[in-house]
């Protein structure tokens, strides 16, 4: 199956392309902020791809350029997410024009990220979008979704939303249509607001303010829908908390996550001070360390 792409793999025009060997960290001359989300970014890739979050050279994980409220750093299409480093990262505006890099990027990647990185600005960071086995797996039966059975659960209450329909990967087979069902998705009224997203029949689209509770959250709601599924083959009924117990339990489990998120911030800063510079350029190893 052939998908659509933006760019010319074999061109580079007016873009920038960032030195392939960057043994010494940050190249000379290069926003150390921007370079540090690339370096977070690629850590991203190959800690999802370790937890087999991946499907081959599909699916996407963005993050808004530091700075600017229009552009985003994404993979090349046909890499492998163990192949990402800081430096083969692309970096675009909403519209998918490739402004440093090299490599097409996957049309997909510009349709359901650009228009929600824009549209949501700070809320949207980061953005998400696997087909992860237990996530996919709800959102591909008509009772799916992330029910609060759980303790651990109930911080996303109110945080999950069901796009019921599915139009296809490519509605119309055409980049145009692509773009205008990434704006589908900003007006479908069950993800106003909402932060994780089951895709009908599709996969997962989560939307996180920054890298840190990207993570937490992408491994924390895989584990959940992964236990979901395991009660769901029982046939006794489902039980679920109520309301009250979801609204204590969630200020409480809240809390929690922020330390978490907090720890490993610190502990990220801790790690990139002492990790050689030439292991930043592979998605440094710190933030594997904290989410391990």
């Amino acid at each position: 199956m052939s998908y659509p792409t933006i760019g010319d793999g074999h061109k580079t025009g007016g873009r920038v392309v960032l030195p392939g060997t960057t043994r010494f960290g940050c190249p000379e001359g290069y926003d150390p902020a921007i370079w540090q989300a690339r370096v977070d970014l690629a850590a991203c890739y190959h800690l999802c791809n370790a937890f087999d979050f991946n499907e081959g050279i599909c699916n996407h994980l963005t993050v808004m350029v530091p700075g600017t409220t229009d552009r985003f750093l994404c993979i090349p299409y046909g890499l492998m997410w163990d192949e990402v480093t800081a430096s083969n990262l692309l970096l675009l505006d909403e519209s998918g024009t490739i402004l440093e890099g090299e490599g097409p990027v996957q049309g997909a990647a510009v349709a359901l990220h650009g228009p929600i990185h824009a549209a949501r600005r700070e809320a949207a960071r980061v953005i998400f979008h696997t087909h992860q086995p237990w996530f996919t797996a709800l959102a591909c039966i008509k009772a799916g979704g992330l029910r609060m059975f759980h303790p651990d659960a109930c911080i996303y209450a109110d945080r999950v939303g069901f796009d019921p329909m599915y139009t296809g990967n490519w509605p119309m087979g055409t980049i145009v249509g692509s773009l205008s069902e990434g704006e589908r998705l900003l007006r479908v009224p069950e993800l106003k607001n909402k932060d994780m997203c089951f895709l009908a029949n599709h996969g997962t689209l989560q939307i996180s303010s920054s890298i840190e509770e990207a993570l937490f959250d992408c491994f924390n709601v895989e584990r959940l829908c992964k236990e979901q599924v395991h009660a769901m083959m029982y046939a006794s009924p489902f039980r679920e908390l109520t309301r009250e117990q979801i609204t204590s339990l969630r200020a409480k489990y809240e809390r929690t996550r922020r330390a978490m998120v907090t720890r490993s911030l610190s502990s990220t800063s801790r790690h990139t001070s002492s990790t050689p510079a030439s292991q930043h350029d592979h998605g440094s190893r710190c933030i594997l360390r904290c989410f391990r």
